[in-house]
């Protein structure tokens, strides 16, 4: 299999007809004229360059009010042309060689998806006879601008795709052939090593590890020896690794632990530094052990980036996940590029390797329900589209379902119980309210690219739903698994699901998933971390796996329930346990009765406080697309000084936070229901006081009256918005916590028993719920 797939300059493939930016061509495409692009070649993620495009005008020329387009793909996060500072990225200049007169503007929304970003040339006086040429300087640096911004993330073939209306029909055309670029990464920043967290006494694993460059790329241009030092027993763990530069990733394979325990790998450079830390592994003897996936995601063919070969073989190699899906919109999903599709998932999933899972995003608008995720467990079925919009073949027009009840009814008609779907939030947001068939929507995605919503979690709950947690990547950029924010308008990193089998099949991911036995990271380098939480019954319920509440589900007596398990407990009483070994240091763990916070558990005690403050900003505007918090602001102390400042979640290498002085602080930030900060240490544990200044809170409080509890500012309209400001340990090393807590239950209605963990270096984690009801 070719796992550098993608399209030669040029080559348009089946599938991509109806997603090229135009309608059905009335001109013979080698008459539109020719483009180049120099320089060519490749240009590393997120640097700057400058490019000059040529377009040559064919044999019609361009009429007066006749254009041209040269668009960009919606993920690309370059910097946008623009024509009036000239001092700043991609100041861009326009001219044709005849003399006639141009208008030109830059709209990020101008032009049919995938290529919505879009440069527009409009011949405003005179024309272009054959030959003339329009000339575009991307990044002109003259005048003191840096250049172009590259994406941050890379891909093959980075296309300057030009369209072009040459008689002022308003039916752009793309040229035959496109000018492309490659993007590539850089050099590596950073280490990041994976083991299983979960495993099996005795049992093979493997360890894997990748450099990243400063934007998160995997990086092939490694060069150095690493020492591994484990934490704990490892059988077959060499003492060094060569890391050369060439492959993406490298994996030690047969490695195994004896004894049930936990163990991690330190890597250590030649200097004695500890470049990086595996996740932690658990060995024990159970009969669910833990794998990992990101089950959501776009490649090109729809509005991604890559194709989607390329992404499953990212996911597998260089993500190193073990579950992957693909989620294209459905009302791009051509029958060609449906069974392109079949055949990748079909030629990826490997048992005991890797599972990739069929199936489609159910794109419909929210007022029709809103976006689904689709899972099945075999090639070759009916793709139930939400429309054609971009497909023109309408000869399966007749298996659409418009709305999202009429999808889970065309499931029930047509006796498809064994599909599993998941309601999200990505550009449109799901309405569970409206529309929910919880015998195929399993759960809810509580956290992607576009940010944190718990809303969505609360909103089942408080409809009676029993579902299920999970985050994945909704990843546009071609790195399912490992979905970086960049510079764009997407405000997290992608998520992550552990998910509880007994092995790694298709078979056991989507029992998994019906019986809801996973749980949901916000993703990273830390969102790889042990949780175990389990509810002991004092008198034996009744336990379900499918729920009771929507016909006949066989029930078996338990006096234990897992995450995600349906317990009927008319008597007795409820113990939760919760253990956790965490990938950085544990700040808080939120026990949750539904949208009820029940308790907060932290490792450490107001005696244990120092001089370290921590400041969070959390928070979306709404639901919809445009759902961006700006919390760009200062920090100041009066009569204290600062130490030192670490940011949390400051994902865009662009919004930094910057030292003011000896006592102040200032930054560029934003959310989409996510959360950032920042930890400040003081010299002065309770002198002074801190102002802090944003567009949506202002506030002063005196440094003395920092302390355990959380001060909130709370500014909340649709959904959340808030900061809050509280006092840490100056160092904190918990990474482990294990309690017990009784659980008072509501005599009425369900009791959704979950927790929501908090690492601190900006990570957190949603378990499904155990559902108990009187």
């Amino acid at each position: 299999m070719n796992k550098n797939a993608g399209p030669l300059q040029g080559e348009e493939r089946p599938w991509e007809a109806m997603n090229s930016g135009t309608i059905r061509a009335a001109i013979a495409p080698e008459l539109l004229g020719t483009a180049t692009i120099s320089p060519t070649g490749s240009f590393e993620a997120g640097s700057y360059a400058t490019f000059t495009l040529v377009y040559t005008a064919g044999f019609y020329g361009i009429d007066d009010s006749g254009s041209m387009r040269i668009c960009f793909r919606f993920a690309s996060d370059q910097s946008n042309p623009q024509f009036t500072d000239k001092a700043a990225a991609n100041y861009t200049t326009v001219e044709a060689s005849n003399g006639a007169i141009l208008e030109v503007r830059f709209d990020p929304k101008g032009n049919v998806r995938p290529w919505d970003r879009t440069l527009y040339i409009k011949v405003v006086r005179g024309f272009l006879s054959e030959g003339d040429q329009i000339v575009v300087k991307f990044g002109v640096t003259d005048f003191g601008s840096p250049g172009m911004r590259m994406q941050t993330f890379c891909e093959g073939t980075f296309e300057f795709r030009v369209l072009v209306d040459p008689i002022a029909t308003f039916n752009y055309q793309p040229l035959p052939v496109q000018p492309v670029i490659r993007i590539v990464p850089g050099a590596p920043e950073r280490f990041i090593a994976v083991l299983p967290t979960l495993w099996r006494p005795g049992e093979a694993f493997s360890l894997k590890l990748k450099g990243e460059d400063k934007w998160g790329n995997p990086s092939d241009r490694c060069d150095t020896t690493l020492t591994l030092r484990a934490q704990g027993e490892i059988d077959g763990l060499p003492t060094q690794i060569e890391l050369k530069p060439g492959p993406f990733a490298f994996e030690i394979s047969g490695l195994s632990v004896r004894e049930p325990g936990e163990a991690r790998v330190e890597l250590v450079d030649a200097d004695g530094a500890v470049v990086a830390v595996t996740n932690p592994l658990r060995v024990a003897p159970e009969e669910l052990v833990q794998f990992w996936g990101d089950l959501h995601g776009q490649s090109e063919e729809t509005i991604g980036t890559g194709s989607a070969d390329e992404y499953f073989a990212f996911a597998r190699d260089r993500a190193f996940v073990d579950a992957c899906g693909h989620q294209g919109n459905d009302f791009q999903i051509t029958g060609a590029f449906w069974d392109e599709l079949n055949r990748l998932t079909a030629a990826y999933d490997e048992p005991g390797r890797f599972v990739a899972l069929p199936g489609y995003e159910w794109s419909g608008n929210t007022a029709l329900g809103g976006d689904r995720n689709v899972y099945f467990p075999e090639e070759g079925r009916v793709i139930r589209r939400s429309s054609h919009a971009l497909v023109e073949d309408h000869s399966d027009i007749g298996n659409d379902c418009h709305t999202a009840n009429s999808l889970f009814d065309a499931f029930a008609r047509h006796k498809e119980f064994d599909v599993v779907c998941f309601a999200h939030c990505g550009g449109r947001y799901a309405d569970i309210v409206l529309a929910h068939d919880g015998r195929f929507e399993r759960s809810v995605e509580v956290h992607s690219s576009w940010g944190t919503f718990e809303w969505l979690v609360q909103d089942a709950f408080r409809a009676g739903y029993r579902v299920g947690i999970v985050a994945n990547s909704d990843g546009h950029k071609g790195r399912p698994g490992a979905s970086y924010a960049g510079a764009g308008k997407f405000g997290a990193i992608g998520g992550l699901t552990c998910y509880l089998m007994s092995e790694l099949s298709r078979a056991a991911l989507l029992d998994c998933l019906r019986k809801r036995r996973h749980y949901a990271t916000s993703g990273g380098p830390g969102g790889r971390m042990v949780i175990d939480v389990r509810a002991a019954l004092s008198e034996p319920g009744i336990l379900y796996h499918d729920d009771p509440a929507l016909g006949p589900a066989v029930g078996r007596p338990a006096s234990e329930a897992l995450i995600g398990d349906i317990v009927h407990l008319p008597d007795g009483e409820v113990e939760l346990s919760v253990d956790i070994v965490a990938a950085a240091a544990i700040e808080r763990i939120d026990i949750f009765n539904g949208c009820e916070l029940i308790e907060t558990v932290r490792p450490y005690t107001p005696a244990d406080l120092g001089e370290r403050i921590r400041v969070i900003w959390e928070g979306a505007e709404y639901r919809g697309r445009f759902r961006e918090v700006v919390w760009d602001g200062t920090a100041s102390f009066s009569d204290n000084e600062i130490v030192n400042a670490q940011p949390i979640n400051f994902f865009n290498r662009d919004k930094a936070l910057t030292s003011v002085g000896t006592n102040g602080l200032s930054w560029k930030a934003l959310t989409t229901g996510n959360f950032g900060g920042f930890d400040v240490v003081i010299k002065g544990r309770n002198a002074g006081r801190l102002a802090i200044q944003t567009p949506l809170v202002t506030c002063e409080l005196a440094v003395a009256d920092i302390g355990f509890d959380d001060q909130v500012f709370d500014q909340s309209g649709e959904l959340p918005r808030f900061l809050k400001v509280s006092r840490l340990p100056t160092h904190n090393e918990s990474r482990a916590v294990k309690f017990k807590r009784p659980i008072k239950l509501h005599d009425t209605g369900d009791n959704p028993i979950f927790i929501r963990l908090a690492q601190e270096d900006g990570t957190r984690a949603w378990t499904s719920p155990i559902y108990l009801y009187r």
